[in-house]
């Protein structure tokens, strides 16, 4: 099949705009990687950077809604990390980089909202760790990007900043939650930045903006200063990960922010490296187009020496119900308990959780005990999973079942049937549910031209495997 992106262009917007075609330079193109590069061997200047990539906000950004903060002094910033590499300081590796983060996402002195009235003029006085960690690796934080109200998937819409649009086609959704995230990273708005995910939140937009994410394992990258926070079972699902349009960037970005994993794989842990092919979860069909997709990705793998098989890896079949069991019942209380005597204050997707359910005793102890059940399952599944992971150590299966929906979509049409928005992701839910690495990495293009991703999933702790299978897949698709 052709490459569907090639030299990670981004998209030209509908209308025929190209917001490339006015720049005087084509800074905002390059990988942050590259960007850091360029940088240290002052090839071009920090503010040189963030310069253009405010140019090109300004530009793109009214069409897209992608970005809804902007930091005041990015290019003191720039200038300032300018003149520490004329003094001969020392540059961390992502030196004068600008780079954006998830709404959802605490960044100390700009606005952090989670999308949220009730968090409308909310300005945090610290960063999240994982922030803190990219600023101490020499980032510029240039802005903070849209989510859906209290990061609810899997549409990017909230009562503060209204919608954002996929770059591809602005009646389609970017995703959620971390939409405004992979948006902004499709139209070269931003190098790469940082959102978050507990039921495919990174690897949707992701999918549906043509840019690669990465949901860490579980407890891998530090979640204090997410709004929600990820308390009780949610922190077995939930995570804070990198977003790039390079496989490149995400190793650089999740080694600066993990807990002292490495992005790069060891010397020969590829060699004899078996992958299974999963298909078919039974929650949806897949369209013919991503049939297609996964079958690019295993032949690209095939030619790259991995031994691939399709196989049903035990648990993910059931993993969206689990899910539900796990994962909905602790979210649903928690915004119970953020919007308490501010209820009229949530927009649309928000109110019906807030629906208050029982609290006599006995419906408080039927809900403890269906959530232990659920949590018992889980660990007496992942330990099957674990042990079959032994042999076949990645899975590569469909993002989702269909590209990019329009706008307020409630159901898809995959092949003859129609499907909820829910289930037709439910192949992002299994990572999550069992607290296993995944990448999303482009694959196919649909035939109205919208991107097609895949996605890779590991056992815990292998980023690094994960994303040099995305990398042989990007490096075959993309390039």
């Amino acid at each position: 099949m052709a490459k569907p992106y090639g030299n990670h262009a981004p998209p030209e917007l509908p209308g025929g705009q190209n917001p490339l075609k006015d720049l005087p330079e084509e800074l905002t193109t390059k990988s942050a990687t590259e960007l850091a590069a360029l940088i240290r061997s002052r090839a071009a200047s920090s503010v040189e950077v963030v310069e253009a990539h405010l140019r090109r906000i300004e530009q793109v950004n009214p069409s897209l809604n992608a970005i809804v903060t902007l930091t005041v002094d990015a290019i003191e910033q720039a200038r300032t990390a300018d003149a520490e590499l004329m003094r001969g300081g020392k540059a961390g590796p992502l030196h004068g980089v600008p780079l954006t983060i998830k709404d959802t996402i605490e960044t100390a002195g700009l606005r952090t909202t989670s999308g949220s009235r009730l968090l409308a003029e909310s300005v945090p006085e610290r960063d999240a760790t994982a922030v803190a960690r990219l600023k101490a690796a020499g980032a510029i934080i240039l802005g903070k990007t849209n989510t859906p109200e209290m990061a609810i998937p899997y549409e990017t819409d909230n009562p503060l900043f209204g919608r954002t649009n996929n770059p591809y086609d602005l009646e389609r959704t970017a995703g959620g939650s971390s939409g405004g995230e992979a948006a902004a990273i499709a139209a070269c708005l931003s190098p790469a930045g940082l959102g978050s995910d507990l039921s495919g939140s990174i690897r949707v937009p992701a999918h549906f903006c043509g840019i690669v994410g990465l949901k860490p394992t579980a407890g891998s990258v530090p979640m204090d200063g997410h709004i929600p926070a990820a308390t009780g079972p949610l922190s077995l699902g939930a995570c804070i990960g990198p977003m790039a349009r390079r496989v490149e960037d995400l190793s650089l970005l999740f080694k600066v922010i993990s807990d002292g994993q490495s992005g790069k794989p060891p010397p020969g842990s590829l060699k004899g490296l078996r992958v299974a092919v999963f298909v078919d979860n039974d929650a949806a069909p897949i369209s013919e187009e991503t049939v297609q997709a996964l079958g690019a990705a295993t032949r690209a793998l095939i030619d790259a020496g991995v031994g691939v098989s399709e196989q049903r890896p035990p648990g993910f079949a059931g993993a969206s119900q689990l899910w539900i069991e796990l994962f909905s019942g602790a979210a649903r209380e928690q915004l119970r308990e953020f919007y308490r005597g501010r209820e009229s204050e949530a927009g649309p997707l928000v109110s019906p959780a807030l629906q208050t359910a029982s609290a006599d005793t006995a419906a408080r102890i039927e809900r403890a005990e269906a959530l232990a059940a659920a949590l018992v399952k889980r660990e007496r599944l992942r330990e099957d999973i674990l042990r079959w992971m032994k042999t076949i150590p990645l899975v590569l299966m469909p993002v989702g079942a269909v590209a990019a929906f329009a706008h307020g979509a409630t159901r898809v049409a995959v092949q003859d049937r129609t499907v909820s928005i829910f289930r037709a992701f439910s192949y992002a839910h299994a990572a999550n549910v069992f607290g296993l690495p995944s990448a999303a990495v482009p694959a196919n293009r649909s035939a109205e031209g919208m991107p097609i991703g895949v996605q890779i999933v590991g056992r815990p702790a292998s980023e690094s495997v994960v994303l040099a299978v995305a990398e042989i897949i990007e490096e075959a698709l993309t390039s």
